[in-house]
């Protein structure tokens, strides 16, 4: 008869009960739910470092008129005659900017000679500099003229390609020269008003509208560069003494009074920038609301 042969079976040991610690949901788990607080503590968390890195970076881009400071030497230029002044036609139409005939007439070339030479003469690029000149023919001529004279390197001319470009006189395009008094009649009258418009693509710009063209120039300049020499040169007067009167707080509509002749140079006076005054919101504080007077 077979035997038969049991073994015995041991007790399977019993582990003790294992103690879960609560974890935070991952987000790239997908199983988990994901509690809203997390998701917003973490949102917040990354927004806050994004936004004190761009506000260190972008803190010195906002300039206003009159600014508090200015972070670099500026000089500024106006191009010599140009062959249409030479003519006495006013040429303002951004088609033609970079044409042969928009460029420097041979008394123009003496001009700019003679303001690369007072440049060097004030040491303007002694540390080296940087030439920022309107694309317009004229200018750019005269950007290397000035290089030239100054030992400077090509490789530091910065051609601006819009918003250096001479006034738009609109209508007035073609005309002589004379025509331009008429402009500057209405200027003196409010810096909103444009000259009259016209269909051959000639812009018709107010001085507001060269302001802020100008204003956004400076701002690219401060951010761009710290304690360094910058070198404008504008194919126009327009553009300097607009530039000019915002630097020194003079009311935009007394512009012309800072004209500048073809060639000539003038060095942005730091002292000549009006100290800094806080705007009116900026100082007043109600001590009753809503009861303020």
């Amino acid at each position: 008869m077979p035997t038969i042969t049991t073994a015995s079976v041991s007790p399977l040991p019993i582990s003790p009960p294992t103690t879960v610690t609560p974890q935070t949901p991952s987000l790239h788990n997908s199983s988990q739910p994901i509690k809203r607080r997390h998701l917003l503590l973490a949102t917040t968390l990354s927004l806050s470092s994004f936004s004190v890195s761009v506000s260190i970076a972008t803190a010195r881009g906002l300039l206003q008129m009159p600014p508090p400071r200015l972070s670099n030497r500026y000089f500024l230029v106006r191009a010599g005659e140009s062959e249409y002044e030479s003519l006495g036609i006013i040429n303002t139409n951004p088609v033609a900017k970079t044409s042969v005939d928009s460029g420097l007439s041979e008394k123009g070339k003496k001009q700019t000679v003679r303001a690369a030479l007072e440049l060097k003469a004030l040491g303007a690029c002694e540390r080296n500099c940087w030439i920022w000149p309107s694309i317009t023919q004229r200018a750019y001529q005269a950007a290397e003229i000035i290089a030239a004279v100054n030992g400077v390197s090509r490789s530091y001319i910065v051609p601006e390609y819009s918003f250096l470009d001479a006034r738009g006189l609109g209508a007035y395009e073609g005309q002589k020269l004379e025509a331009v008094s008429k402009v500057y009649e209405s200027d003196s009258i409010s810096s909103t008003i444009k000259p009259p418009p016209i269909d051959d693509g000639t812009p018709n710009e107010s001085v507001a509208d060269v302001f802020v063209r100008v204003t956004q120039l400076m701002s690219i300049l401060e951010t761009q560069y710290s304690e360094d020499t910058v070198i404008i040169v504008s194919p126009d007067s327009d553009n300097l003494t607009i530039l000019q009167a915002g630097l020194v707080g003079l009311d935009l509509r007394r512009h012309r009074d800072l004209s500048f002749a073809p060639g000539e140079i003038r060095y942005v006076d730091p002292s000549s920038i009006p100290s800094y005054k806080k705007p009116a919101s900026a100082v007043y504080k109600c001590l009753n609301p809503p009861n303020c007077n």
